[in-house]
């Protein structure tokens, strides 16, 4: 039976990488923001990075995209239990893969291993999705593209994770936002378009929701994450400050830096400032030759 992906045209398409891309690079500023944070501080910014690219990224994305789905003739309707089990999928898989690189030191072991766990459950949230379709047909894969979806689901998460780690400035950070979106939207459509179906000889009753009512919800998810993100961005009181008293993670940086230069032992000094100063020894221990 003949299948358009492409139901409204470009409409879905486009908003469906945008969507992606927004989802992306709010990720991205919540992991480069991590990366300046302690231990606790820091993953409560990757749980918000796993929730903006796992829920908006990759799953309102997909969504957004099956509203320009539709099979000749036939009603397609979708069950909300299994649509929202692939939710929960896409925020916990890359969330794991977050915290399995957001943690000690990065290197391409790490990042491998996230970027295939991770891949593989993007796959899953992608093909749990499609499963949450109810339609009187006989759905087919062919398996040469579900294994290609797969593999590109893989290869892009190990690429988004490695741009959470690497990428700082903001140009950058844009520029990898757009490539993610590209791999997500590249995923999707590969996987989409190894399904076929045909008619089901004994149709049995339609449930579910009809595609249009999930619109409102992706606009309200969406809208949420934007604000939360933006909320946490532009006012660190609950994210940066709660622990340390400080104003950021460079301030925690710098307190140590200091901490451990007026440990050190101070050098033989002489001048204004004595031996027994501790400025003189601050000085001494950051190679600062006090002034006479």
């Amino acid at each position: 039976m003949p299948i358009d992906h492409f139901s409204y045209g470009a409409v879905t398409p486009t908003l469906s990488y945008a969507l992606s891309v927004l989802g992306s690079l709010l990720g991205l500023v919540c992991t480069a923001r991590a990366r300046a944070m302690e231990t606790k501080r820091r993953a409560r910014w990757l749980l918000l990075a796993a929730w903006s690219i796992g829920g908006t990224g990759i799953w309102v994305m997909h969504f957004m995209a099956m509203l320009g789905f539709s099979v000749a003739g036939i009603p397609i309707r979708y069950d909300l239990a299994t649509t929202v089990a692939s939710w929960i999928t896409a925020v916990v898989v890359v969330g794991i893969g977050l915290f399995i690189v957001g943690f000690g030191q990065p290197n391409p072991l790490k990042i491998i291993m996230g970027g295939v766990v991770t891949g593989l459950g993007v796959a899953a949230m992608h093909y749990t999705g499609m499963a949450a379709m109810r339609m009187p047909a006989i759905v087919h894969y062919d398996q040469t593209l579900v294994a290609a979806s797969i593999a590109i689901a893989v290869v892009a998460a190990t690429v988004a994770l490695w741009f959470t780690v690497t990428v700082r400035r903001g140009s950058m950070i844009l520029v990898s936002a757009l490539v993610m979106g590209v791999a997500v939207n590249g995923m999707h459509f590969t996987g989409m378009y190894a399904m076929s179906v045909e008619p089901d000889p004994q149709p049995g009753p339609i449930t579910g929701l009809m595609p249009i009512s999930f619109v409102a919800p992706i606009a309200l998810f969406v809208i949420l994450v934007v604000i939360v993100l933006l909320t946490a961005l532009i006012s660190r009181g609950g994210m940066d400050d709660t622990e340390s008293g400080s104003g950021s993670g460079t301030d925690v940086l710098t307190r140590r830096l200091l901490a451990e230069a007026a440990q050190r032992p101070a050098p033989a000094a002489t001048g204004a400032g004595g031996p027994g100063r501790p400025g003189t020894r601050i000085a001494g221990a950051f190679g600062v030759r006090p002034s006479r």
